[in-house]
């Protein structure tokens, strides 16, 4: 049996690695958008790589629910769907309200000032006009909180619900660009949380993102509606 040369092998993960985060930037930028046939031979020639890293990418994709693989057709961005948008939600919501005990327990003053950080990165960008970087911010100041739970598993498990509503769900999420109320939900959130008030931390915690589920929800149906009844 012939040996695998590191060297080789370290390559062509950094090849795959590179599709991967390319293919995710077109996602959030919507160069490709659902229900859309990936051009795999076309983003291999435009990245600059065989077609090889191109659908190990893809192939990871697909493992998180973005990409779907039709046997004889290629790849395709996986369609919306109201109720794994909801299901999202709830998730969501769970894993962060379960996280927020620990963060609180485990609260120091290093933690206080990251989260008061984040903070205030996301209130500079509610002063612009890139929906985007408000994305960013907002999902940023939901991780620090469950980053300093210390509960890696649920961490890992929250990004990736994270990926897929910024990735395939982002049109949908209008709402967190809506600045008094994310800055009055998340400010009132640090407060609670700051002071160790647990039971109002959860509750705040917990309206807030039913209220993003509900917004999204709204957000898409509208979506599916007009996609059923306009033509153009």
């Amino acid at each position: 049996m012939a040996k695998t040369d590191p060297k080789e092998a370290k390559e062509a993960t950094d090849l795959s690695h590179k599709a991967f985060v390319g293919i995710r930037q077109m996602l959030f930028h919507n160069e490709i958008v659902a229900g859309q046939k990936v051009p795999f031979k076309d983003l291999a020639v435009q990245m600059g790589m065989s077609v090889t890293p191109v659908i190990q990418a893809l192939k990871f994709l697909e493992f998180q629910g973005l990409v779907r693989r039709e046997p004889n057709k290629g790849y395709f961005i996986e369609t919306l769907k109201l109720d794994e948008l909801e299901g999202l939600y709830k998730f969501r919501r769970v894993l962060e309200l379960t996280m927020l005990e620990d963060t609180i327990a485990r609260l120091d003053g290093a933690g206080e000032a990251a989260l008061r950080a984040v903070h205030q990165v996301y209130l500079e960008t509610l002063k612009g006009n890139l929906p985007h970087q408000k994305l960013i911010a907002d999902m940023n100041f939901h991780l620090a909180i469950a980053r300093l739970s210390g509960q890696k598993i649920q961490l890992d498990a929250l990004k990736n619900v994270f990926d897929i509503l910024h990735l395939k769900y982002k049109t949908s999420l209008g709402y967190v660009t809506r600045e008094q109320s994310s800055e009055l939900d998340h400010g009132h959130i640090l407060a609670a949380i700051l002071a160790r008030d647990l039971p109002h931390a959860k509750d705040l915690l917990s309206n807030h993102i039913e209220n993003s589920r509900i917004h999204a929800s709204l957000n898409l149906q509208q979506m599916i509606d007009e996609k059923a009844v306009i033509q153009f």
